[in-house]
């Protein structure tokens, strides 16, 4: 097994963005939200399917307030009426690039790629990708708006958040959220990774990198209510897209008889990524367990990364 570069290619910098100050924003799209009340939960796993150098154990208590959290990412359709309404313009489309997944782009694009990642050349640097053209100039979202919107970066999913009167959640708060009840399992429906034969999420079936069977149907991303929802009522809190949150990523965690309401380290390079992506598969990258975490800068933008918003609120 390797480490993150199937994960998710890094800009390898961690450049942040210094946003306005912010008024007070209105609070966008709630209706899309669920309630949870918070309380004591398992964090992590020992589990030997796990990485240990990722800091996934040990298993600790933590405690939370209540919250609220998006049942789906964020799609495409709301991020373009964050775009239209502010003019914001992501980090992908001011560096003129962003990480392609090889088997994506178009004949056309591919023919005009001059760099790949080093040691991963599956991660194609595809001039003028971002969110609005996903695997290229010649590619649309069109047909794609209730799809997590990808090619974000954590600078602007903060962006993001500020604009809807939310903000990302903290590691502790995703996972809670993405066990949907259930204690010290696997994956969001139980330690079977298909139920009844039947696939519960979109990753990668076949031989990575070079073919996906699409035995769960798809080759990237899933519309964002694919599949079923944990017990909870989130979606996709495994595979289809990473999803980016607050807290600064380290493998070494507090300790403590309760942790309360974590929000990780103060300072870092490399910002918690949690569920996994359409590209994650048991022989090379088996992260999308609900304990499984990554980092990456909070300049990088691939196209498996997206993010789902919080709130705070009061029972």
């Amino acid at each position: 097994m390797k480490n993150t570069s199937c994960c998710a290619a890094s800009r390898g910098t961690s450049t942040k963005v210094i946003l306005p100050e912010e008024q007070k924003k209105p609070l966008r799209h709630y209706e899309d939200m669920v309630t949870l009340p918070g309380g004591e939960f398992l964090m992590g796993t020992e589990d030997k399917e796990g990485f240990p150098s990722d800091g996934e154990g040990p298993i600790r208590k933590v405690r939370l307030a209540p919250f609220a959290i998006d049942s789906y990412s964020v799609t495409n359709r709301q991020f373009k009426e964050f775009i239209d309404e502010t003019g914001y313009k992501t980090e992908a489309e001011k560096f003129g690039w962003s990480f392609v997944f090889h088997l994506l782009p178009s004949k056309a694009v591919k023919q005009r790629v001059k760099n790949v990642v080093h040691g991963v050349p599956w991660w194609l640097v595809v001039e003028w990708a971002n969110w609005k053209k996903p695997e290229g100039p010649d590619s649309t979202i069109k047909k794609r708006l209730d799809h997590p919107v990808v090619h974000v970066s954590w600078n602007d999913a903060v962006a993001y958040c500020n604009w809807a009167g939310k903000r990302l959640p903290t590691e502790a708060e995703w996972e809670y959220a993405a066990r949907g009840g259930l204690e010290s399992k696997s994956y969001p429906w139980g330690n079977d990774l298909l139920v009844d034969n039947i696939h519960q999420c979109n990753i990668w079936q076949g031989e990575f990198p070079a073919e996906n069977t699409q035995e769960d149907g798809f080759l990237s991303t899933a519309p964002v209510d694919a599949f079923k929802p944990n017990g909870f009522g989130l979606y996709n809190v495994a595979g289809n897209v990473w999803e980016w949150c607050s807290d600064w990523f380290s493998p070494i965690h507090p300790k403590g008889e309760v942790l309360e309401s974590p929000k990780g380290p103060h300072n870092g390079n490399a910002k918690v990524m949690k569920g996994g992506s359409y590209l994650c598969h048991k022989s090379y990258c088996n992260r999308y367990r609900v304990a499984a975490r990554t980092g990456n800068t909070p300049d990088s933008s691939t196209g498996n990364i997206g993010f789902r918003c919080v709130v705070d609120i009061d029972l």
